[in-house]
């Protein structure tokens, strides 16, 4: 590599600036009044969160390198404390309920896109179709994009609750077309309630677990609760 530095790096450092700097806010946000500008969205927050800009495009960050997966290659293999284990190809994710969705994106680059139009499956219609264990608590979404210099495939974590959301998807269409391959498709999970990078692209695997299992930003150092209205972008100690 010539010793030049890679994307995933240089973004590794900036975080740790942003962590100096800021001191991290990982922390309950019970009693704390949610932050932002403009009119409720659906579920009641300002439509635009603290620190975010409107944008009209929908920026593509990635960890540098593009997986090409075909609908007749995708795979979703549904595993863990679930009662039915399941691996669904392109035909079977079709079959499941089909959901048409309006929400947000934000972006913890502090740029947010508003009412997008998405087509998918619910993540709560996956649950039901695997049915989770008892000892389910949190999951672990798995994408097929791999950091080029570590080989490490992405991975992001969430409560499961959180995961349950309706709003919660797993999505193969954009504004009444094929989710774009830059933006994770042919299938995505996106997370409106959360900071976007809680919802992996290309998404392959999904894990139900008893213990919270820190995700590949959440090890270099983003907050693991990822909370737009309260600003709740970096960790305050590292994994």
């Amino acid at each position: 590599m010539g010793g030049e530095e890679s994307l995933v790096e240089k973004r590794r450092r900036y975080v740790e600036r942003m962590i100096a700097a800021k001191k991290g806010v990982d922390v309950r946000f019970e009693g704390a009044e949610p932050r932002g500008s403009g009119p409720p969205n659906a579920h009641g927050m300002p439509s635009l969160p603290v620190g975010q800009r409107k944008v009209e495009n929908w920026p593509v960050l990635d960890l540098g390198v593009l997986p090409e997966i075909s609908t007749d290659q995708w795979r979703l293999e549904v595993t863990g404390l679930v009662e039915n284990t399941v691996t669904l190809d392109w035909e079977a994710l079709q079959a499941l309920p089909r959901t048409e969705d309006v929400s947000d994106f934000h972006c913890v680059t502090t740029w947010s896109r508003l009412e997008c139009r998405w087509v998918g499956v619910r993540f709560r219609d996956l649950a039901e179709l695997v049915v989770p264990k008892d000892a389910a608590r949190f999951v672990l979404a798995t994408g097929a994009d791999r950091d080029p210099e570590s080989r490490e495939l992405y991975t992001t974590n969430l409560p499961l609750e959180r995961a349950l959301e309706p709003d919660v998807l797993l999505v193969h269409t954009f504004e009444g077309e094929p989710l774009p391959p830059e933006h994770g498709g042919p299938v995505r999970m996106i997370t409106p309630r959360l900071y976007a990078w809680k919802g992996a692209k290309w998404i392959q695997r999904i894990e139900l677990l008893a213990e919270d299992q820190l995700g590949f930003w959440e090890r270099r150092g983003y907050s693991n609760t990822a909370e737009p209205w309260f600003d709740d972008r970096y960790s305050s100690e590292r994994a």
